[in-house]
């Protein structure tokens, strides 16, 4: 299991490097629009993007 976490996380941060090494100026605007957000429009997004993992998880499985 310790295995499969690793792997997981290893994945994430691959995906999370891509767009910043790709395009850094859409990272920084993302970054910067990201920023004035306010915390419940953050924590919503949060939400979303766990439940997506989850349904998408449970569909593999």
């Amino acid at each position: 299991m310790a295995h499969d976490l690793l792997t997981a996380l290893a994945l994430v941060l691959i995906l999370e490097g891509l767009l910043p090494t790709v395009s850094p100026g859409t990272w920084l605007k993302m970054m910067q629009d990201a920023a004035r957000l306010g915390p419940r429009a953050i924590r919503w997004v949060g939400v979303t993007f766990m439940l997506a993992g989850a349904i998408l998880l449970q569909l593999l499985h």
